[in-house]
């Protein structure tokens, strides 16, 4: 955890070198980027384990910044903003990222959820192979095979997944899900697990408007259907 590595992007060199200074005596190592097109050029040279990104940026905003990182890998990122409205962190930590914290801030606070959030890169994700059909998944790599491609799942993902898999073959209410895959999340939103359903849907189903392996139950919730499971899947919650 003390040597996970930060991509750090915001185009306030004083907050840039300030927050870099601080995240580094605590042993994160950190890369800086100045900018958008700087940071797509430090994901080149390494690949972070975690990115904290201004949302408000010239040139390249931090929105479209994020939906570029996530075209080249799953890499997941934290947003750090001074945009504070309810209905854009709900959107954006729906679409992109892992969590969201609005300036000013508290340092403690920052750290401990830069914390969380590799913390669960790591720990709470069944190792075991999961195959239904023409449906494959492996959480430990954070990913699933599809029809024989392989397609990345986000850390969000992967927990969702998880879940759902542990109640087989109850479903998950919506409730319940904002509680278990974003546990370290302030006001989790029902958007989040709206926007994962329609994410995983477009990565997992031949239709994501007729969808064979994540469910909608009628009695509410999700739910995935009929696992055949490899190995000694011991259902343990994520």
């Amino acid at each position: 955890m003390s040597e996970a590595r930060l991509l750090l992007v915001d185009d306030d060199p004083a907050h840039l070198e300030a927050l870099a200074e601080r995240l580094s005596g605590d042993g994160f190592y950190v890369t800086r980027a100045s900018g958008g097109a700087d940071a797509l050029e430090r994901l080149d040279e390494a690949w972070p384990d975690l990115v904290i990104l201004d949302l408000m940026m010239p040139e390249m905003d931090g929105q479209t910044l994020a939906g570029r990182i996530k075209s080249r890998a799953d890499i997941p990122i934290l947003v750090l903003s001074a945009v504070a409205a309810a209905d854009s962190k709900a959107d954006l930590i729906a679409l992109f990222a892992e969590d969201y914290v609005t300036k000013p801030y508290d340092y403690a606070e920052l750290v401990a959820r830069i914390r969380r959030v590799l913390r669960r890169l790591q720990d709470q994700i069944p190792v075991e192979e999961l195959a239904l059909g023409d449906l494959t998944l492996v959480p430990r790599r954070r990913e699933a095979i599809v029809r024989g491609r392989r397609v990345a799942l986000s850390p969000t993902e992967s927990r969702f997944l998880a879940t759902l898999a542990a109640s087989m073959p109850k479903a998950v209410s919506t409730d319940q899900l904002l509680r278990k895959v974003w546990a370290d999340s302030d006001a989790a939103d029902p958007a989040y697990v709206w926007v994962t359903v329609r994410r995983l849907r477009q990565k997992l189903e031949y239709d994501a408007d007729d969808p064979h392996h994540l469910l909608t139950d009628p009695a509410g919730g999700y739910r995935l259907a009929a696992w055949e499971l490899r190995g000694n899947y011991n259902g343990r919650q994520p």
